[in-house]
């Protein structure tokens, strides 16, 4: 399943990016549909259990949000033209950086797993960890314009929210603080436990900001390696001083 996994992101890819694509002009189309077919079935590999109707229902709606996918991504590229002094095109983004294959993909498993899909997402951001170091689940909700600088060390959790025109640098961590137990001494699921990011922020390398009760306001700035475990109102700018 992983390895199938693996291959669908890279169909995908070509049939949205067909510029960076290795194969030849017009092949979008036929990676588009082989991309459907292999997301089927690692699906139904997934959960044997699932109907045909909801199969089918899964794939036609992932497919129709590719387009907004792919326009969120070409923004997710120019925040880092923008953001990177030493890119040189649009191009060197979406070929060389790592951030964008992090983002790519996260942005990929997010539209499955609000589709319902356990799995596959988690296989699908799992794999990018694995190439980029950068952890994001598939669960977090990201705005556009996202720039991930450098990138290796980062770890985005699950309930995590982050607005538009963010960026982050290196070892920057939105995690939790502490896991909530039930009466049996195991961790309650489903509950908020990561921060929001406002719009407009800018988190420093070695950040740390934890909770699901913290808010980073808009047009906040967080210096390298503040560990921040409580809210900031919008426009301020927090720095390390020990």
């Amino acid at each position: 399943m992983r390895q199938k996994t693996i291959r669908l992101i890279d169909l995908i890819r070509d049939a949205i990016f067909p510029e960076i694509a290795a194969g030849p002009p017009g092949s979008e189309y036929e990676s588009l549909s082989m991309a459907v077919d292999l997301l089927r079935e690692v699906i139904s590999q997934a959960q044997p259990a699932i109907s045909i109707e909801k199969l089918e229902r899964i794939a036609v709606d992932f497919v129709s949000e590719l387009p907004a996918v792919a326009e969120t991504l070409m923004k997710d590229v120019q925040a880092a033209y923008e953001g990177d002094p030493a890119a040189q095109s649009l191009e060197e983004i979406m070929v060389a950086y790592p951030a964008f294959e992090a983002i790519n993909i996260y942005r990929l498993a997010h539209i499955l797993y609000l589709l319902g899909i356990p799995l596959i997402p988690r296989v699908m951001t799992e794999y990018a960890h694995q190439k980029t170091g950068i952890d994001i689940h598939p669960g977090a909700s990201i705005g556009s314009y996202f720039f991930i600088d450098h990138g290796t060390g980062v770890v985005i959790g699950e309930t995590c929210t982050i607005g538009d025109h963010v960026k982050i640098y290196q070892g920057v961590t939105l995690g939790a603080k502490s896991f909530e137990l039930d009466e049996n001494g195991n961790p309650i699921k489903g509950i908020k436990r990561h921060p929001d990011i406002g719009n407009h922020v800018v988190i420093y390398a070695g950040a740390t900001v934890l909770g699901g009760d913290t808010v980073i306001g808009d047009n906040c700035t967080i210096g390298g390696n503040v560990w921040l475990i409580h809210s900031l109102e919008a426009g301020k700018t927090l720095y390390n001083n020990p």
